[in-house]
């Protein structure tokens, strides 16, 4: 049975894209049954539309306070009875709303090992310091930023004379990959976290 969505964009949306793309391809059993953008000029929000996909985009006054927004996200995904919370690109912390209603079920990407490199420059940060493998996190958001339990990394090389634009297009290309996989495994039932925070896949 095809597990619910609603993805959360600030952006371009290129992982919402793959996520549609999957879906389509039948290798990925989820529908999308919301999109919701923290900006209005996201162009995210013309991919969800393109596929026919219900939009929200909050104010700019509304995020003046985020525990009110994520209130209204919040009520917003319980009302579409969505499963999971996936963070697309969604460069804004969720609160105590998001988390409570859905515990363990709020998923974001990070475009760097973590626990190295945590917030919005993880991509520029690895290169200038120079660390010659960096990759992507899949993990459950917490109630810190960049934290919570780690589901799954894909390692990137860093290779010599690579610019931090190649970097930034490899990185995107296996998150275009990973997150899919990641998600089906949810849709599976395969994932569980134990009383340490700690993830296991099945």
């Amino acid at each position: 049975m095809a597990i619910k969505l609603g993805v959360l964009i600030s952006g371009s949306g290129s992982n919402l894209q793959a996520l549609i793309d999957n879906i389509e391809a039948g290798t990925l059993d989820a529908t999308i049954e919301v999109v919701i953008s923290s900006r209005a000029d996201a162009y995210g929000l013309k991919r969800a539309e393109a596929a026919g996909i219900q939009t929200l985009t909050l104010s700019r006054e509304l995020y003046d306070d985020p525990f009110t927004a994520d209130e209204v996200i919040a009520s917003t995904l319980a009302a579409r009875e969505v499963d999971y919370v996936i963070m697309a690109g969604y460069m804004r912390m969720v609160h105590d709303p998001i988390l409570r209603a859905f515990p363990n079920r709020v998923v974001n990407l990070h475009p760097a090992l973590l626990p190295s490199f945590k917030g919005a420059h993880g991509i520029q940060e690895a290169f200038d310091y120079g660390v010659k493998l960096t990759g992507i996190t899949v993990h459950f958001a917490d109630d810190r930023y960049d934290c919570g339990p780690i589901i799954a990394q894909r390692a990137v090389a860093i290779e010599e004379g690579m610019t931090v634009e190649q970097l930034e297009e490899r990185i995107h290309a296996v998150e275009h990959e990973l997150y899919p996989e990641v998600i089906q495994w949810l849709a599976e039932g395969r994932v569980s976290v134990d009383e340490h925070g700690h993830v296991h896949v099945a």
